[in-house]
């Protein structure tokens, strides 16, 4: 099987369509709102269970149905990317999400409610294609700080949706929250089909081929082994902090509810609000120097939670700082899969987000049993355990050619 990429790869910038803030806003836009589609259902998990009289068991595989769909999408579907035309695959997804999130708005059984979230999260992958279609546009000089600029979209959509969530669900019901969503994802989906440019493809594969190329992928560059690994390690840490805080300070001494937990996620997205500066970082001091960086806060930031477990003015500083690292990391670990073969943007991404949420469910289910058998000092030493480990890898190159 032919597994080479196409080395003519056109120019993937227009004349008549430059990179100005504009098409950087949009393409973050589109990742934000693509995204946050996957964490809307989560605050209103109990709102669901009364409506369609669900057993907690049961309307817990709503949110799982909908990450396992995202799965699916950047697996099955981001690898497009390099096969046709990006700006047609975006536009297409785009309509496709506003659709599924406008059925669940309507949904009448919990059955309906579970096959539209595999849809939903298998066309928010779209996010996945908004982040190599910066990278393909940006100037190599200033790829890092686009793609973080970018990012910040993306982040906040994850770490907002939540709040938005929680709120508009209390206010108007949850079916006005995926109308909402919809008239938001439509409207995107109509400034796209005007700002987007074409994106020429990098390459021929068949579609099979284009699947098996992941693996060859992988053989090929150890950079890219690197990257999903320290990435996978530093998501599992992510996941099991924000997959059990509100658990955490539901308990003594805190004692707070779940609008307490959600309004931590704003002192996530202020982290997400550096992304840009890690990515201009990364364009001047070089990529590795970022993500040993990252790995760094993130250890810090949980030493400082075990050392001062009842403090809440170090829970809101450490969340500020681990979520930085955490960010800061992955758009260091971005800005060097993008440059290993740009013909293959689309497929590397999918490779490195694919490890990533690989250890985000590791680092949840692992943290919820840390958190369950050792208290929060228990947590705390897993997801300083798997940032060390990820500080490891990314200092191994460095003694290896030293």
């Amino acid at each position: 099987m032919n597994t080479q990429v196409l080395s003519t790869e056109k120019p993937l910038q227009n004349a008549d369509t430059p990179l100005d803030a504009g098409l950087v806003f949009l393409l973050a836009s589109a990742a934000g709102l693509s995204v946050a589609s996957l964490y809307y259902n989560q605050p209103m998990l109990s709102t669901l269970a009364a409506e369609f009289h669900a057993s907690p068991t049961v309307i817990g595989r709503i949110p799982t149905l909908t990450q396992l769909g995202y799965a699916l999408g950047i697996l099955l579907l981001a690898p497009l990317g390099d096969r046709f035309d990006r700006r047609t695959i975006i536009l297409c997804k785009v309509a496709l999400l506003a659709l599924a999130l406008l059925a669940t708005a309507a949904a009448q059984s919990i059955t309906q409610l579970g096959a539209l979230s595999v849809v939903i999260g298998i066309t928010a992958s779209l996010a996945q294609d908004a982040v190599p279609a910066a990278a393909a546009l940006a100037p190599e000089s200033r790829r890092g700080k686009i793609v973080g600029s970018v990012m910040t979209g993306l982040l906040l959509g994850i770490l907002l949706s939540r709040v938005a969530s929680g709120l508009v669900t209390e206010l108007f019901g949850w079916r006005a929250l995926f109308m909402i969503a919809a008239g938001l994802v439509a409207l995107l989906g109509i400034v796209a089909a005007r700002r987007l440019p074409h994106f020429a493809p990098s390459t021929d594969l068949p579609y099979a081929a284009l699947l098996g190329s992941l693996v060859t992928l992988s053989r090929r560059h150890a950079d890219m082994r690197r990257a999903a690994l320290a990435q996978g390690l530093l998501s599992a840490a992510f996941s099991a902090f924000w997959s059990t805080l509100a658990v955490m300070l539901h308990q003594p001494p805190f004692g707070y509810g779940s609008a307490i937990a959600g309004a931590f996620g704003l002192a996530g997205a202020i982290g997400a609000l550096a992304a840009p500066v890690a990515g201009s970082l990364a364009d001047r001091r070089g990529p590795e120097h970022v993500t040993r960086i990252g790995a760094v806060l993130v250890i810090i930031s949980f030493a400082g939670f075990a050392l001062l477990p009842h403090s809440l003015g170090m829970l809101i500083a450490g969340t500020l700082v681990f979520d930085l690292g955490v960010q800061a990391s992955l758009i260091a670990h971005q800005s060097i899969v993008y440059g290993l073969e740009p013909g293959a943007r689309s497929r590397l991404n999918a490779l490195l987000i694919g490890a990533m949420f690989v250890g985000m469910a590791g680092g949840s289910a692992l943290g919820s049993l840390a958190l369950d058998l050792a208290g929060w000092r228990g947590l705390c030493a897993f997801a300083g355990s798997t940032a060390l480990a990820a500080l490891a890898v990314r200092l191994w190159p460095h003694r290896a050619r030293t």
